[in-house]
């Protein structure tokens, strides 16, 4: 059964269809009426709609008008070239696919971009089609200009919106609570499970599925890229945190509360930062606490005190904690400090620190121009959708052809299942609405001033109820909105409810051929492939890491092995951007539904991506994804996503040693056993067996009596990476055991993390 719209969805509709029906009768009726220029008054009435009702620009009044103001140079240089494109079907074609693949293409470098796709795509259809009258022009920009000037007044002071919480602000919250239980354990307290239990839901709060869709930093510039990565970071530091609260607390030691202490007071700093929305005095502090921890957890090279293996993962854990707090701390300050130099800290986690703006849009399309993406097969989808629909119009020579584009703009999902649910719907909602329409038109005939006075009624009605309803109810009351508008500019007759009935059962036919046609299945089969490779991609980098901290192999100084192991972290993060896309579009797919006995697992991915016109109708929650196993366990790909995320942090941080200390043959033998498994167990991962991947690193061996206390952290660290990685993979996978999986020698949850 369908989720019922709540009051405040509800509301929010009644403001949006407020504002947008005062703007396009602001820019319709003083046309038709006062200045009698039809052509002006249709652009004038279709500008609001597009960026009003047809794209979902996102944020609060002023940021929309903004937005508004940003896109209309291009919606005219869009109208322009659909007017001279219009000369024959054939041109008005190759520009419908240029087009749309480019805009829809080009919305992956944030998200408001791709909330004026569909809008931008609206001023080229109407433009395109017959009859090709360049003399007219002029009226047209007039009706753009004047559209877009009156939906920006509306926007600011019609019923605003009150503005979303920004993402800032969210990861301020999280960290002011991170500040607070962590200064509970310096006090010698246990905060114990509640906690805990608040630290991971804070955690959870920051995955992008939980914000408003405006409030989300999935651009690709580098404001966006660090609050991005700051969330990511701050999710794991919190979860990173509710496993140490969990643990046994280990009295008298003073290295852990010191660095636990400057933790806290980093999180404090950065939330207070993130609120003035400023950069803060940077991470060098806590990066000195680091070191001095390093220092004094192991204490003098000649001193043996003994530790025993609870204090050990105790201070690794502490570690990792402090690790994720320098991670925030520093992107945050690029977040707000611009374009700057990152000193002493890994190149490859802040490769974007020093890069020029330009680049980054370019690095992002670069990255998606694969047909594996599903941002390039969402494109060309669409792309290939609107240039047959306009074929077909142009070829059939449809009366207000565009309504064929229109259908198929509106009604196109990522999944042939999907589209053939929302056409349906669509059909029977504009054959009702058709038949209101006939009537209406049958009994008002030429009487304008019963058209001009419903118009405004039936577009408060249809703009409130129809995105809330569902593609019948939008459908049937767009009917009868374009019915008395068309009405107030030409004659018409009953027959322009039948062209409309015509009209959109072409465009839904034409969407529907492109669903089967093309990646009927949506992002099922390219979220489990790009998870399979994903996961082969980061096999070599857990092995190459393993070697880097034991001194198995070369360390740059940077946090990851030279030559093949340095492209193989690249390569994982790529397969990480590429496997985030994938999900996020799964998620919004009707087949993804939650497992009815699964608990989440962990935060959500990272930056969704934008998928452009072809999005899911629903409100996904996501579930596992792939074959079931032999006991009912599907694979969890979240658990996947977080395990690339481990994988790469521990690529970035493990190495990060002036010169790793000369480990007893039994520890290398340990080391080199203990890699080489996880590797292939990442490797038959990949392939998803039912059962799933039952991996538990071995913890390494006793050690001897004169063993360097440098050696025992050493082996500590890599223990407590390792031992998260196999929880990971189990759960990833669906191994019976998964649920509340721990590496066995810690005996707690292992920290659940998100995106480096």
């Amino acid at each position: 059964m369908a989720r019922r719209p709540s009051l405040a969805e509800t509301v929010g509709a009644g403001r949006r269809a407020a504002r947008v029906s005062a703007a396009a009768a602001a820019g319709f009726y003083p046309a038709a009426y006062l200045l009698d220029q039809p052509v002006t008054a249709v652009y004038a009435l279709f500008t609001p709609i597009a960026f009003g009702v047809l794209s979902p620009v996102p944020g609060p009044g002023r940021r929309r008008a903004a937005t508004v103001l940003r896109a209309w140079p291009a919606a005219a240089v869009l109208t322009v070239a659909g007017t001279a494109l219009a000369v024959d079907t054939w041109s008005a074609v190759a520009g419908m696919l240029v087009v749309a693949f480019v805009l829809t293409f080009g919305a992956v470098c944030g998200p408001r971009l791709a909330g004026t796709v569909p809008g931008l795509e609206l001023f080229y259809i109407l433009a395109c089609f017959p009859p090709f009258a360049p003399d007219t022009l002029p009226q047209r920009l007039t009706g753009v200009a004047v559209g877009g000037a009156a939906l920006v007044l509306c926007e600011v002071a019609v019923f605003p919106d009150p503005p979303d919480p920004p993402y800032r602000a969210r990861i301020a919250d999280t960290l002011g609570l991170a500040d607070r239980v962590a200064r509970s354990l310096v006090r010698g307290g246990s905060p114990g499970a509640v906690s805990a239990g608040r630290l991971r839901a804070a955690g959870r709060g920051l995955r992008f599925s939980q914000q408003p869709f405006g409030s989300r930093p999935t651009g690709a510039g580098r404001t966006d890229r660090a609050l991005a990565q700051a969330g990511s970071a701050t999710r794991r530091l919190v979860d990173q945190l509710a496993a140490l609260t969990e643990m046994l607390p280990v009295s008298a030691d003073l290295a852990s509360q010191e660095l636990l202490r400057g933790v806290a007071a980093a999180c404090a700093e950065t939330a207070d930062a993130l609120r003035r929305a400023r950069p803060g005095t940077g991470p060098e502090r806590i990066e000195e606490m680091i070191a001095q921890f390093r220092a004094s957890r192991d204490g003098p090279p000649d001193a043996r005190v003994p530790r025993s293996h609870r204090v050990l993962l105790w201070q690794s854990t502490v570690l990792t904690v402090a690790v994720s707090a320098v991670t925030v701390r520093t992107a945050v300050d690029l977040a707000f400090g611009g374009r700057r130099p990152v000193y002493g800290l890994p190149r490859e986690q802040f490769w974007y620190a020093r890069t020029p703006t330009v680049r980054l849009f370019l690095v992002r399309l670069a990255g998606n121009l694969t047909r594996r993406s599903v941002v390039f097969q969402n494109a060309l989808r669409s792309a290939c959708g609107l240039a047959l629909a306009r074929l077909v119009a142009g070829s059939l020579d449809l009366s207000h052809g565009f309504w064929v584009l229109l259908t198929v703009l509106t009604l196109g999902r990522t999944t042939a299942v999907a589209t053939w649910s929302a056409v349906r719907a669509a059909v029977v909602g504009t054959l009702a609405g058709a038949l209101v329409a006939g009537l209406l038109l049958i009994g008002a005939g030429e009487a304008t001033g019963v058209y001009a006075c419903l118009l405004v009624p039936m577009m408060l009605i249809a703009f409130a109820v129809g995105p809330l309803e569902g593609p019948a109810w939008a459908q049937g009351l767009f009917t009868l909105v374009v019915s008395t508008a068309f009405a107030q500019i030409a004659p018409v007759t009953w027959r322009l409810a039948e062209m409309r009935v015509v009209d959109v059962l072409t465009g839904s036919a034409v969407g529907l051929l492109c669903g089967v046609l093309a990646w009927p299945f949506g992002a099922r089969a390219e979220t489990r492939r790009s998870m399979a490779a994903l996961l082969r991609a980061a096999a070599p980098v857990v092995r190459a890491t393993t070697a880097a901290a034991t001194g198995g192999g070369p360390v740059d100084g940077g946090g990851a092995a030279d030559g093949a192991a340095a492209r193989a972290v690249r390569l994982t993060l790529h397969r990480l951007r590429m496997a985030e896309g994938s999900y996020a579009q799964y998620r919004t797919e009707p087949s993804a539904r939650p497992h009815p006995h699964r608990r989440p697992h962990g935060p959500g991915p990272g930056p969704g991506l934008g998928v452009g016109l072809m999005r899911g109708p629903g409100r996904g929650h996501g579930r596992p994804g792939g074959k079931g196993s032999a006991r009912g366990t599907e694979p969890d790909y979240l658990a996947t996503l977080n395990f690339a995320s481990r994988v790469l942090v521990g690529a970035y941080w493990l190495p990060r040693t002036d010169r790793s200390p000369d480990l007893p043959p039994a520890a290398l033998r340990w080391a080199r056993d203990v890699a080489e498994e996880a590797e292939a167990a990442v490797v038959r991962a990949a392939d998803f067996p039912p059962g799933g991947i039952r991996f538990r690193p071995k913890p390494p061996p006793a050690p001897a009596p004169d063993t360097p206390p440098q050696v025992l952290s050493l082996l500590a660290d890599v223990e407590v990476w390792l031992g998260a990685l196999a929880a990971d993979l189990r759960t990833g996978t669906g191994h019976p055991d998964a649920p509340g999986a721990a590496p066995v020698s810690t005996g707690t949850k292992a920290p659940v993390t998100g995106s480096p």
